[in-house]
């Protein structure tokens, strides 16, 4: 995708100079680390659009064995829940050197099956917003763009937050 749309030079030249296959640098676990800005994760570790288009696509489950589990994560068998946390525990271990060498950047990495908590209040600060810590995410992003304190917030592994909307669809 990157040599088709010519966009080469759009990516990090710290990290393509680094690198044995300038390419990764699209991705986001190799890009992080050379960039400068501060910078604030958000999102959800079960993310629904990776959950239903990259980890289980419908081409990769024709006969729709995660069907239940894609529209309800309690419905989930034990392996496809084993599958999910490897895919949590795979996202934060790409997150491990940002979460501990990252002086100016934050995250708030909640077990919440959804996508995109930013643009709505449910989410975002509502009094039934997810928590971590009872933190809301809008706190969250606050206490780290106001410099109030170091706001890196990883969440256990699902289910164990009950303030998770669980947006599925």
């Amino acid at each position: 995708m990157l040599f088709l749309h010519a966009a080469g030079h759009t990516l990090n030249r710290n990290c393509t100079d680094s690198l044995a296959h300038p390419e990764l640098c699209i991705f986001p676990q190799y890009a992080l680390s050379y960039i400068q800005t501060p910078f604030f994760i958000l999102n959800s570790a079960y993310d629904v659009y990776q959950f239903h288009h990259i980890l289980v696509p419908p081409s990769a489950d024709p006969g729709g064995h995660w069907k239940g589990c894609k529209l309800n994560p309690a419905a989930c068998s034990q392996l496809q829940l084993r599958t999910l946390h490897g895919f949590r525990r795979d996202m934060l271990a790409d997150l491990r050197t940002f979460y501990y060498h990252s002086v100016r950047g934050g995250m708030y990495i909640n077990s919440c099956f959804a996508h995109c908590q930013s643009e709505t209040q449910d989410t975002w600060f509502a009094v039934d917003s997810p928590r971590i810590r009872n933190q809301t995410i809008a706190e969250a992003v606050g206490d780290w763009y106001f410099s109030r304190r170091v706001s890196k917030q990883i969440d256990c592994a699902y289910p164990c937050d009950s303030t998770c909307h669980n947006i599925i669809g």
